[in-house]
């Protein structure tokens, strides 16, 4: 999918499957108002980066600048990392870089929207004497299983994803995505670390795993060909703990705090941040046609960012740096 000519080099990926960025500009402005709470919480600094981890072709970018304005829109430093190359119409003050920046060296917000599912693991399934092992696959999708899961992987799947005797259970070990959420949240000097994404925890694991391919608009299987979307629900409770060396248990308000971070559905987080899905007063219609309208049409984008059942069931992993949780 990275390399020259994969998925994600090659493709729009907004031509294959829909984010929250690409779903409503409320997703753009709510991150607007989610770096001018980290400005403020860091003391209005010189220079505040927002750094976009898998930023795509620089949407939510492209978002974000529209809303911001004043001393923060002079201050705000934004920086796209990103394999694939720039987009020549691309906002000239967005710096883009294929790799993240050094560790401690950013002052901001670091923003990964639907960047781990894509990080690439290795899967694993229980055998026929209750042994897992490494599901291993060609080009065509042809699955066969390898070698016993050891070492590293197998302490992890103790530790997060442990697999009973039965045998086609399958589990998608995320160390990689442990490692990979860590360099990001790593990156930080002060400020706050943001991954969003389809998730699960310990209590919840998928029996069977939940990879799966995206072309078109349309889900479709699984082949590593570098031409479609590959993609697994993330374990943020295990990329919390890499990040704050762990634990952690239900909090309030629905959200599952660690000291790695805590865990908020989108719905949660863009309420905090103003966006609802309320229908504006039916009363309007009569005294203001057009504002009606609109207002109608933003609460229904809004509803769409924040429904359980859709994308509102994303899951928000917050992991401040040296200051405090903004939605604590």
């Amino acid at each position: 999918m990275y390399g020259p000519g994969g998925f994600f080099v090659r493709e729009e990926p907004g031509a294959h499957f829909r984010t929250s960025v690409h779903a409503s500009r409320l997703f753009a402005r709510a991150v607007a108002r989610l770096t001018d709470r980290v400005d403020a919480a860091l003391g209005r600094p010189a220079e505040l980066a927002l750094l976009d981890v898998g930023a795509g072709r620089g949407e939510l970018h492209a978002g974000v600048l529209d809303e911001v304005d004043g001393a923060l829109a002079r201050r705000l430093r934004p920086c796209a990392v990103e394999r694939a190359p720039r987009p020549p119409a691309l906002d000239a003050r967005v710096e883009w870089r294929d790799a993240l920046p050094p560790p401690g060296s950013v002052t901001g917000l670091v923003f990964a929207n639907e960047w781990l599912d894509n990080v690439p693991l290795d899967v694993a399934e229980v055998d026929a004497d209750g042994v897992a092992r490494y599901v291993r696959v060609d080009r065509t999708g042809r699955e066969r299983l390898g070698g016993p899961v050891g070492g590293a992987d197998a302490r992890w799947l103790e530790r997060w994803w442990p697999l009973g005797p039965e045998p086609g259970l399958r589990a998608e070990i995320g160390r990689t995505r442990d490692e990979a959420w860590a360099a990001a949240a790593g990156t930080l000097a002060r400020g706050l670390a943001v991954a969003v994404d389809y998730a699960h925890t310990r209590a919840d694991r998928p029996p069977f795993g939940t990879l799966t391919g995206y072309l078109d608009g349309r889900e479709v299987r699984a082949v590593p060909d570098g031409g479609r979307d590959l993609t697994a629900h993330v374990a943020l409770d295990a990329c919390a703990a890499a990040v704050g060396a762990g634990g952690g248990g239900d909090g309030a308000g629905g959200a599952h705090a660690g000291r790695g971070g805590t865990a908020y559905t989108q719905r949660a987080a863009l309420h905090a941040l103003g966006v609802r899905g309320g229908r504006p007063p039916l009363s309007w219609a009569t005294t203001d046609a057009a504002a009606y309208v609109r207002a109608l049409g933003t609460a229904g984008e809004a509803a769409e960012l924040t429904d359980p059942g859709g994308l509102g069931g994303f899951t928000w992993l917050v992991c401040p740096v040296g200051m405090a949780d903004p939605f604590a």
